[in-house]
């Protein structure tokens, strides 16, 4: 279940902003809202489309403009804006507001953060932090690899050889994200983050081995902490019952928290490099995005052959003359 909200003090803590009010309990201020604003407008005195849910950023900007103000004009200001109770202030660039914005937070109850981080990295390590907070979450069984930069799950039956076709992929040079257990989540409307519960993070187990540590054996490079998951392949004991895909033409999808992932099935038999099947996979899935789909070109080729064939039976070229 996502969670509803995060603290003010969580933000403050994890993002190692400085607070300028320790009169006002941050563990108290809670933040619902997963965007930021800038009052720029709300200084200047426009409020009808003031969401007061959001934290504040002052910037360089809206610092400037303030010094243009009277002192009057700007006590004016500053507390009208703090009167409508939004969550917090955080002043970039390592601004330190005068003596008179300060009491007028405290007045409010209006907690001041301030950081020496540009205004544009607040507001994008803010955005990054509470939506990844804010999340709608769930967890799923199989192994998350990063291969070629696409987040490849595998998934399958226990003991089918998840996790010793991930040690194969990472002895080929690709990074490991989570086995067994993966933590997904669901960051905007179609992006999909996975990572590992910090228990087992970079630890595989292999049957009759044990579990092993892919940071320690193959080195910080071998490992990622959380990647979004582009593709599901889906590893199965071979039916020489079943149809198996052979063109693809047609995508399978498969539903992870209202998001559609493209997913193959790939069956297991001896002598299949799974390996190399899944980074053709990666490869192809890449290209596809791109705009090229090989079995479309395989199939507009064929098209063409017919159309062209039946011209020439149309016009007559190729029959024997009598």
């Amino acid at each position: 279940m996502a969670r509803k909200y995060v603290t003010l003090a969580e933000v403050a803590e994890k993002l190692g902003y400085t607070n300028l009010t320790p009169n006002v309990d941050l563990t108290k201020v809670k933040v619902y809202h997963r965007s930021i604003n800038r009052p720029a407008f709300q200084l200047a005195g426009f409020y009808d489309y003031f969401d007061t849910k959001r934290i504040q950023v002052v910037g360089r900007a809206e610092n400037e403009y303030l010094k243009t103000l009277t002192f009057e004009e700007r006590v004016e200001r500053v507390e009208k804006m703090f009167s409508y109770k939004f969550p917090g202030i955080i002043l970039a660039r390592g601004i330190q507001p005068p003596p008179e914005i300060l009491n007028l937070a405290l007045k409010y109850d209006i907690p001041v953060l301030s950081t020496d981080h540009s205004t544009a990295l607040v507001i994008v390590e803010i955005i990054r932090w509470i939506n990844e907070q804010l999340a709608e979450t769930t967890s799923l069984h199989g192994v998350l690899v990063d291969v070629f930069g696409e987040g490849i799950l595998i998934t399958g039956a226990s003991g089918i050889g998840k996790s010793e076709t991930a040690i194969e992929l990472v002895k080929r040079g690709h990074r490991l994200v989570a086995d067994d257990v993966i933590e997904v989540l669901k960051i905007g409307e179609d992006l999909l983050m996975g990572k590992a519960p910090e228990l087992t993070r970079h630890l595989v187990e292999l049957r009759g081995i044990g579990v092993v540590d892919i940071k320690s054996l193959y080195g910080v490079e071998s490992v990622m902490e959380f990647s979004p998951i582009n593709m599901i392949i889906n590893l199965e004991e071979w039916d020489g019952q079943s149809s198996y895909d052979r063109l693809g033409l047609n995508e399978e999808y498969q539903d992870i928290l209202g998001v559609k992932v493209v997913s193959h099935t790939i069956p297991i038999r001896p002598g299949r490099n799974l390996a190399i099947i899944i980074e053709t996979a990666a490869v192809n899935n890449r290209q596809k995005n791109m705009g090229y789909n090989a079995a479309q070109a395989l199939c507009d080729r064929v098209s063409e052959e017919i159309h062209k064939h039946k011209e020439d039976m149309e016009n007559g070229v190729g029959e024997e003359e009598e």
